[in-house]
């Protein structure tokens, strides 16, 4: 007897998903995310964040991965809502979630329900976050810190009113410059405490005369102090119109609060401290700056009679000088309108017609007959000294020639006993005995007189020889 279908000779009926009975798309998928779902469920997946997208809808799509793969990953609206921190790139998450292939798209992703940081915890990461985020904005900066009043009119102290942190400012407030203090009663640990602080702060900030604020509370734990790490808290307190000083817990603990005040305080008594100044301080202080300002205003007063000299001075020469000027103006104008007046223009017209007709008489044929008699007069009488003078000169020049040459006159010779022997009549010198012969007749000249001779004997020879 034939048990099957196959050995009656029947042919077998084709699987779904089969060539003859194909699957459409939209079945697969959902068929793949019931699969997903029964066999998986919700499970951990733990990755490094990467590609954060936040639409306007309020979901978060971002992608998990690891050095061998990567999961697109998406986180509902009201999931989203639910974190204490907000997810960005480059953490490390643990997320909880299951599998499914998203239908229209075809991407296999993770529908995440909650997360929490990898590393730290959700809380520090989510107070990382904040802290990073104020930063950005400039709420810790340097530049907006303020400086403290020297001497508040009053203080105002934002903390619960039966903690110790109240009493240890009191006190410390009351030892070195007893002010008055405004104590605003907030609530400083606990979920409340946040909204009670910052109402607190902007209530005691609504009193004129409040010039500087401290806030803060005694020490605590981490969780007693998280009230001061609420954004709410510190834009109150960056947003405060007068100074904040920051007195949370001790020294060792750093809030948010303490880098949004312009001043922080390791405790609430070293707040109060800096708040105030030491009275015996600032009484030396005051003494030293009243003798200070005695000196200045002194030396300000030497100063201001010495410029007041040197004004009055320059004031005197300036008021001269103006003077002298106005005096002098006063004259060129007097000048000018006697210039003006009819009798001085009557006589400037007389003057220049004296001018005239003095030109006029010069160029009358009469004038230049006369200059020319004149200049003839003149040359005459020059001609005739120019005469005088060139005759003076001649004759002394006459005399020295005539003294000269009567000094080289024979004459002058014969007067010391020489003679000239002259033959031919007195008309031949004779100057060697070989000009004339014996017998020959001759004259001697002597200085006085002539004597006629007649030559006896002619001895021929030089000077010398004839001597001898």
């Amino acid at each position: 007897m034939a048990t099957t279908g196959e050995s009656a000779g029947v042919s077998p009926a084709p699987r779904p998903g089969s060539r003859d009975r194909p699957l459409r798309v939209s079945q697969l998928v959902r068929g793949t995310n019931r699969l997903l779902d029964d066999r998986i469920g919700s499970i951990w997946v733990e990755g490094e964040v990467e590609s954060v997208s936040r639409p306007s809808s309020g979901h978060v799509y971002f992608c998990l991965k690891d050095a061998g793969a990567q999961l697109r990953a998406v986180m509902w609206r009201s999931d989203a809502q639910r974190l204490a921190f907000r997810i960005e790139s480059g953490q490390s998450l643990r997320c909880r979630g299951r599998l499914a292939i998203y239908e229209r798209d075809g991407k296999f992703q993770m529908y995440v329900q909650a997360a929490e940081p990898a590393g730290l915890g959700a809380d520090a990461l989510a107070l990382e976050q904040l802290k990073a985020r104020l930063q950005a904005e400039g709420l810790f900066s340097a530049e907006r810190k303020r400086a403290l009043p020297l001497l508040p009119r009053r203080i105002g102290v934002v903390t619960s009113k039966s903690g110790a942190a109240v009493r240890d400012v009191i006190r410390a407030v009351q030892r070195r410059f007893p002010v008055p203090i405004l104590v605003a009663d907030a609530r400083v640990q606990g979920p409340s405490a946040p909204a009670s602080i910052a109402r607190a702060l902007t209530a005691i900030c609504r009193v004129d005369d409040v010039d500087v604020v401290i806030v803060g509370r005694g020490g605590g734990s981490a969780g007693d102090l998280a009230a001061f790490n609420d954004e709410r808290v510190v834009r109150a307190v960056a947003g405060c119109p007068v100074p904040v000083i920051s007195a949370v817990g001790h020294e060792v603990d750093l809030s948010l609060t303490d880098l949004a005040a312009d001043q922080r305080a390791a405790t609430p008594t070293m707040a109060g401290e800096m708040a105030v100044p030491v009275l015996a301080e600032l009484s030396r202080r005051l003494t030293l700056e009243e003798r200070r300002l005695a000196r200045e205003l002194e030396h300000r007063l030497r100063v201001a009679r010495q410029e007041l000299d040197h004004l009055d001075t320059r004031a005197r020469h300036l008021s001269a000088r103006a003077l002298g000027d106005r005096r002098r103006a006063l004259a060129e104008t007097r000048h000018a309108l006697e210039a003006l007046h009819p009798r001085a223009r009557l006589a400037g017209h007389r003057a220049r017609l004296g001018e005239l007709g003095a030109r006029l008489d010069a160029h009358h044929p009469r004038a230049r007959l006369a200059r020319e008699r004149a200049r003839l007069g003149e040359l005459s009488a020059r001609a005739t000294d120019l005469t005088r003078r060139r005759v003076h000169e001649c004759a002394r020049a006459f005399g020295a020639l005539g003294a000269r040459l009567d000094a080289l006159s024979p004459l002058r010779v014969l007067e010391r006993g020489y003679a000239i022997a002259l033959a031919g009549g007195g008309e031949h010198v004779l100057t060697s005995a070989d000009e004339v012969a014996p017998g020959q007749a001759i004259t001697v000249r002597l200085h006085r007189g002539a004597l006629d001779c007649r030559v006896e004997a002619a001895r021929p020879g030089d000077g010398a020889e004839g001597d001898r």
